[in-house]
């Protein structure tokens, strides 16, 4: 059994890696060890209104009672989810492709955008993460940054993320909505004089893996101009953003306007609550390309009916109850880690989020901005000690990740910010005392075989340099 572990370590990593936790139940917002030790959960989005809602496993079971066979074959049910499915969108998003992941449903996205344009090329975004497989690795930079030859494939053009805090354009800026969309105009031009043509444009709604960024208002619109002015179409990801997680919307798209529709808009398992479904949303004359290309598509199981049901009754019966929930919670998170923000000299602490979908940009200096990566995953360690579950993210992994599932209370967040309170307060030092168990031993040894399984790559930008960081 070591063995095995040590075999898949390198590339299968898991949450705590250096002293793992072994989960053997999970309950609304808490997750329990084989000891019956308790742990807030602040990192699961997938469990959208909570692990195990009993309402949720109720209905999957009554539906596996009766029937779960091949989707090739008629039932309302598969009808009933789609139609409660796309009255939440625009009108104009119509049709329904049910699909496993995340990933299945972006490189479904990706082969639409391919049919109907007659395009090749794909705009990303830099630091963005779509899925894991080949197709999406390649438009994912969070990932193939990693890699030993980084160079892009010829039809893939990174955008710079419109992330107003540390990116090319930030909040001093007078429109940087604009400032970044040129951008994207100038990838356009440029390919475009290479003879390249555009596909699509693909971006999160909000990027969660690139450090929790918000897109300044106006920014979507005008990429949407541009793309589709290229014969190009965009697509919106809200794998890890979508079903009311902003609060004040059902989809995170909306939150640049009335005005602005995707033509494609991709989900995740939080669609089911963990159950592996998800859905690419699209409209008629994409639909209608695609079924001209004369290939068929099928997916065996995920139109299946006790997705279908789960989906259906998550949809219907919990998740606009718990979106409308949403004006406490979230406010409560903020304006508590806001005042955080403000009292703090050592480790200035960045905020920017919405709903809950929150990150805590953890600096050693306001000016300079300079990551505190040691420092925040420290922090992460910190916290699990105080039985809380965070995780740390983005091109420096140093911003501590809010996607707790939606029954998360202003109890809980109260919680979690006088705990992080404590420990940049200095109650924990975290520099002087470090709780990394194997901090004081193997971490002096770089020779150390511990070493290479307990680390990560961090890619710096502005030297465009790699570097191995303990963890």
């Amino acid at each position: 059994m070591v063995f095995v572990f040590i075999l898949f370590r390198p590339s299968c990593k898991v949450f705590f890696s250096h002293d793992p936790i072994k989960i053997v139940r999970a309950k609304g917002q808490y997750m329990y060890d084989e000891r019956g030790e308790k742990y807030l959960d602040c990192i699961n989005n997938v469990a959208h209104v909570g692990h195990s809602h009993p309402d949720v496993v109720k209905a999957g079971s009554k539906q596996m009672e009766l029937l779960n066979t091949n989707s090739r074959f008629l039932h309302d049910n598969l009808v009933q989810y789609a139609q409660r499915l796309v009255a939440t969108l625009p009108d104009k998003l119509s049709v329904c492709y049910f699909v496993n992941s995340g990933s299945e449903a972006n490189d479904l996205a990706l082969r639409l955008a391919w049919q109907y344009t007659g395009h090749k090329d794909i705009i990303t975004l830099d630091n963005a993460y779509h899925g894991h497989v080949s197709s999406l690795i390649s438009i994912s930079p969070y990932k193939f940054h990693q890699q030993k030859d980084d160079e892009n494939n010829d039809f893939v053009h990174v955008a710079p993320s419109p992330d107003i805090y540390r990116g090319k354009y930030r909040e001093d800026h007078l429109d940087p909505a604009t400032a970044y969309a040129d951008d994207v105009k100038d990838i356009i031009e440029l390919a475009d004089r290479k003879g390249h043509k555009i596909a699509a444009f693909i971006a999160e709604s909000l990027q969660s893996c690139g450090g929790q960024v918000i897109p300044p208002a106006g920014y979507f619109q005008k990429v949407a101009e541009y793309v589709r002015r290229a014969g190009g179409v965009f697509i919106a990801d809200e794998v890890q953003v979508g079903f009311g997680r902003i609060g004040k919307h059902f989809w995170a798209f909306q939150l640049q306007g009335k005005d602005f529709t995707p033509d494609i808009v991709t989900m995740g398992k939080p669609i089911g609550n963990g159950h592996p479904m998800s859905c690419v949303v699209t409209t008629r004359e994409i639909a209608e390309a695609f079924m001209s290309c004369g290939m068929e598509y099928f997916n065996t199981v995920r139109g299946c009916q006790s997705t279908c049901t789960v989906g259906t009754y998550w949809a219907i019966h919990i998740s606009w109850k718990v979106t409308y929930s949403l004006c406490i919670t979230p406010r409560a998170l903020l304006s508590q880690t806001r005042q955080l923000c403000a009292n703090k000299a050592s480790y200035v602490v960045s905020l920017r989020g919405v709903g809950l979908f929150i990150g805590v940009d953890l600096v050693k200096d306001r000016v300079k901005r300079t990551p505190a990566t040691a420092e925040a995953q420290e922090m992460i360690y910190q916290l699990k000690g105080h039985n809380i579950l965070l995780s740390a993210d983005g091109p420096h992994r140093n911003v501590l990740k809010f996607k707790p599932p939606m029954c998360f209370t202003e109890e809980d967040a109260k919680f979690v910010v006088e705990k992080m309170d404590e420990i940049l307060t200095g109650k924990q030092d975290i520099l002087d005392e470090p709780y990394f168990p194997w901090h004081r031993q193997e971490y002096r040894n770089v020779q150390s075989p511990i070493l290479t399984y307990y680390t990560f790559s961090v890619y710096n930008y502005s030297e465009g340099k790699k570097y191995l960081i303990p963890c």
